[in-house]
């Protein structure tokens, strides 16, 4: 992923031998595992139940134990009065997961548009909601006049559920001859979660991040470990993108690679 919150996780990758590391939005990492482009992708997790022959590895992946700062609706009505809700197409999982929060505690069913069918303030001004995600969350908020209302989706998982939420994980196609890369992806884990001072002075500052809230953010925020809560959290999403439509049929159960 090219996002700041994916950099912990690649950088003790970027000239690693044997590795050729690429970057894009989530959303499209999947089309490159369907075409053989990828052999391992850090995948949002509900495209583990849209592409057969996956595994999820433990090795890290992204995810948050409450509020998650980077994926939150902005609405310039109360949330329980969102009619409309204009999303940011760049991960699957946030989307699906705003579908499933809305619906569970809010008992909502709003029309979800395409972000960019929206101008800068056309959203606000039309009652429209917005679903934002990733750097520009912080970076370029929308102002509170326009968007008063603010809704965390990491926050409201936690008090739906009990449970932590994991984004995305690595993922490997069957077929695929792994080795020691899950020790390796690991390795490359810790390597990043030790210099991020150096993560946030390169990435973070240039694009608009404020510097103390960078820290905060990949150091409290997020959590990068998946364990046996982060598992069950998975198969509670999936459950429920079921119930709720986003997922066609009953999700099958994760393959995990230690």
């Amino acid at each position: 992923m090219s996002f700041l919150n994916a950099k912990p996780l690649i950088y003790g990758l970027v000239g690693a031998e044997g590795i050729e590391l690429g970057l894009d939005v989530p959303s499209r990492l999947l089309d490159g595992m369907r075409e053989g482009g990828y052999d391992v992708a850090l995948l949002p997790v509900i495209d583990y139940q849209r592409m057969d022959g996956l595994r999820m590895l433990t090795s890290g992946g992204i995810g948050c134990d409450g509020p998650t700062l980077t994926v939150r609706i902005f609405s310039p009505v109360p949330i329980e009065k969102i009619e409309t809700l204009a999303c940011d197409t760049d991960s699957h999982t946030s989307v699906a997961l705003a579908r499933i929060v809305l619906a569970e505690s809010y008992g909502l069913h709003p029309e979800f548009v395409p972000l960019t069918a929206f101008r800068e303030g056309q959203a606000a001004k039309g009652g429209v909601a917005k679903l934002l995600i990733g750097d520009k969350v912080v970076a370029q908020e929308p102002p509170r006049s326009l968007m008063p209302h603010q809704l965390d989706l990491g926050e409201a998982w936690k008090r739906l559920t009990g449970l932590p939420f994991l984004f995305a994980a690595w993922m490997a196609r069957d077929g695929v001859e792994l080795g020691n890369l899950p020790q390796t992806l690991a390795g490359a884990k810790a390597k990043g979660l030790a210099h991020v001072d150096e993560i946030i002075a390169r990435e973070a500052a240039p694009v608009g991040w404020p510097l103390d809230v960078a820290r905060r953010y990949l150091t409290q925020n997020l959590v990068f470990d998946i364990g046996p809560r982060q598992l069950d959290a998975v198969r509670r999403f999936h459950d429920l993108a079921f119930r709720h439509g986003v997922l066609p049929s009953p999700p099958r159960p994760i393959a995990v690679v230690p």
